[in-house]
């Protein structure tokens, strides 16, 4: 800790509470441990400038680096691209350099989402030349962030291999798990499910309504369920683009009384609805790491998800929970009958993931960053 006392460290965050997400956590977590371990850490978030028009809203917040940074030894960033790139303009003129954490493939992610992209990303990150060229410059500046880095955090090896696929030199490329926070005064399962009112099996799947996270073909599989489980419910919780075409999907199939949009809830109501389920489901074809998974570890509730991304560093398939391909309507329809049919097998699985979870502590995780940040 001496050796960083007093040490300077900007956490650049493209959002921070009261925004919700994995790096807003993050990034309030990082702010108020680092100081208990000798650093001064200060937070710059886009947020304050993501009212301004685009283009303008980045030179803003580049000023805003530029002024920040006169005063810090380290900038760590949170993000390749909307951050990322101020940064690593702000360093250029500063004569800076900067740590960065990616925890995704932002090109691919708006390709999927505005530029029609139908590749998966092990595919997409090894490509450059066949996509439109909004796709191109997003690559190519999230590349060119990375190679400028003077190191960059992933919290999976998946990511590695991903980032590496960019052409990145892997040896500066570091992986550091993320942590698990354990949540407080979550009641038992059984007071869960008569404060929610579960009566039959309940399956939970949570994400952004996006169309890597496969919620259609669950919405499809409870209805090849519904004859032989006439009370089976599946809650559906987040927000996203796919809304709309997920509700006219629910009313096409007359399924409105058992597949549920919640919408964002908040972490508590989240995580009592997970701890009361049945099953829990995660069908992407995308997932760098988890954290949505370690928290369904740590409530005790069994894991269906897919065979991909960082979920098979988390997920031991029959033994902490089951992996399946993505969109596998046959396969998940079978894990869930056999979850649902076999209570002994499925509370050994979720006994175990429980086990598992609990190498991922916030010290080890802090611990780790911190070799890299001195």
């Amino acid at each position: 800790m001496s050796q960083n006392r007093n040490k300077k460290i900007l956490i650049a965050t493209g959002i921070y509470p009261p925004d919700i997400g994995g790096p807003a956590t993050y990034s309030k977590l990082l702010h108020d441990e680092l100081p208990k371990r000798g650093f001064i850490a200060d937070v710059l978030s886009f947020g304050e400038v993501r009212s301004w028009p685009k283009i303008i809203k980045h030179l803003i917040y580049m000023g805003k680096v530029i002024k920040h940074c006169r005063l810090a030894d380290i900038i760590y960033v949170q993000d390749p691209v909307s951050v990322g790139l101020p940064v690593c303009l702000a360093g250029w003129l500063m004569r800076r350099k900067f740590i960065l954490k990616i925890v995704g493939d932002y090109a691919w992610e708006q390709g999927s989402q505005r530029f029609n992209v139908k590749d998966f990303l092990d595919d997409f990150s090894s490509e450059y030349k066949k996509y439109s060229w909004p796709v191109r410059l997003l690559k190519l500046i999230q590349k060119k962030v990375a190679d400028r880095a003077e190191k960059i955090i992933v919290p999976s090896e998946y990511l590695k291999k991903i980032v590496s696929n960019w052409g990145v030199n892997p040896d500066k490329i570091k992986v550091i798990y993320n942590a698990f926070d354990e949540p407080a005064n979550l009641a038992d399962k059984e007071k869960l499910r008569q404060e929610l009112k579960f009566v039959g099996p309940v399956i939970i799947s949570a994400g952004r309504l996006v169309p890597w996270k496969g919620f259609p073909v669950l919405i499809e599989v409870i209805n090849g369920l519904k004859n032989n489980y006439p009370s089976l419910e599946l809650l559906i919780i987040g927000e996203g683009p796919e809304k709309d075409n997920l509700e006219k999907k629910i009313n096409t199939l007359n399924l409105s009384g058992r597949v549920k949009l919640l919408g964002r809830l908040s972490r508590e109501e989240l995580l009592k609805k997970v701890k009361a389920a049945d099953i829990f489901i995660l069908n992407t074809s995308y997932e760098g790491f988890s954290h949505q998974l370690l928290e369904v570890m740590w409530c005790g509730t069994p894991i269906i998800t897919t065979n991909v991304g960082g979920n098979p560093e988390l997920i031991t398939n029959g033994e902490n929970g089951y992996l399946v391909n993505y969109n596998d309507y046959e396969k998940i329809k079978e894990k869930i009958e056999k979850l649902l049919g076999d209570k002994e097998f499925s509370d050994s699985l979720a006994e175990q993931a429980r086990k598992r979870v609990t190498s991922f502590t916030k010290e080890r995780m802090i611990s780790e960053l911190i070799k890299e940040l001195s």
